[in-house]
């Protein structure tokens, strides 16, 4: 690892990176719109367990003969578990009736389990998720900006704001489906991004109160400096989390795929953050008001 590597000097290649990633994924957000489960859209789940290997057109086929039209099809556990997913309620009667029909077909050994969430109930839980992470990041950056100063405090914030939009891009864009564990995905995500960022913000703020600090390159030498002191730390924890995230994606059960996705992404674009944008946002607006003051 180059541990002289300039992090100020590049921010121009590390904004680019970031905002070629957020314009095209929220360009595809307005078009396409997040895949909305069940949590969020209301409706129902079928979990069948069919007990043996079967293909996504075939269960498509047995369902519609029952009547029913899911929205999305999903195989799991090499097609011998089937997730669909309708915007219709489905009744007990329409339920039995169907748990009959698929062991008439598939043997004793299969099964479903339901769950249905009320429109107006999913659309309250949406409402309620979009304000849990707006005030879990306000409530960061007021803490920063108490426990620091308002500059660290916005840079931090857009930082979280970063991360967010880049997990929310990508999910758009490959059409994964947003529930509650995404949720929780992206919450965790942002205080593991802020943890980092302000680990790096403290050791800026220690060594300003030993650096004169008169010209631009004073600050320029401050934060690369303070960057390099901790960067052994940020990358040995971004690595052990995104193999714990990547091992859970690989190895982990179908119904935390999209969890593990989720963390996978955001933490490394919550590493990726904290090193390349929040303290390079922060030395920008030092650089501004030192110029002004000039």
């Amino acid at each position: 690892m180059n541990f002289n590597w300039d992090f100020v000097k590049h921010w121009k290649i590390y904004f680019l990176i970031s905002g070629v990633i957020l314009v095209f994924g929220l360009t595809v957000l307005p078009i396409f719109g997040l895949n909305l489960g069940v949590d969020f859209e209301g409706g129902s789940r079928l979990d069948i367990h069919v007990g043996k290997s079967v293909t996504q057109q075939e269960m498509t086929a047995f369902i519609e003969e029952q009547g029913l039209v899911p929205n999305t099809t999903q195989l799991a556990a090499d097609g011998e578990y089937v997730i669909m997913r309708f915007t219709e309620e489905i009744g007990k009667e329409r339920l039995a009736a169907l748990r009959q029909a698929l062991q008439e077909t598939y043997g004793e050994q299969a099964n479903i389990q339901e769950s249905t969430v009320d429109p107006t109930f999913a659309r309250e839980l949406a409402s309620k998720a979009f304000i849990g992470v707006l005030v879990a990041s306000v409530g960061i950056a007021i803490y920063v900006m108490i426990r620091f100063e308002y500059r660290f405090a916005i840079a931090a914030l857009i930082s979280l704001f970063h991360d967010a939009l880049i997990v929310i891009a990508f999910f758009a864009l490959l059409r994964i489906e947003v529930d509650l564990t995404f949720i929780v995905a992206v919450l965790t995500v942002v205080g593991y991004s802020i943890n980092d960022t302000i680990v790096i913000f403290d050791r800026i703020r220690e060594n300003m109160k030993t650096t004169k600090l008169k010209q631009v390159e004073d600050y320029q030498r401050l934060v690369n400096e303070s960057i390099r002191q901790t960067l052994a730390r940020s990358v040995n924890t971004l690595v052990t989390v995104v193999f714990m995230a990547a091992a859970l994606f690989i190895l982990g059960p179908d119904s935390i795929r999209n969890f593990s996705l989720a963390m996978l992404i955001g933490l490394i674009s919550g590493g990726y953050s904290s090193i390349f944008i929040a303290s390079q946002i922060w030395f920008l607006w030092r650089s501004r008001d030192l110029r002004k003051r000039k």
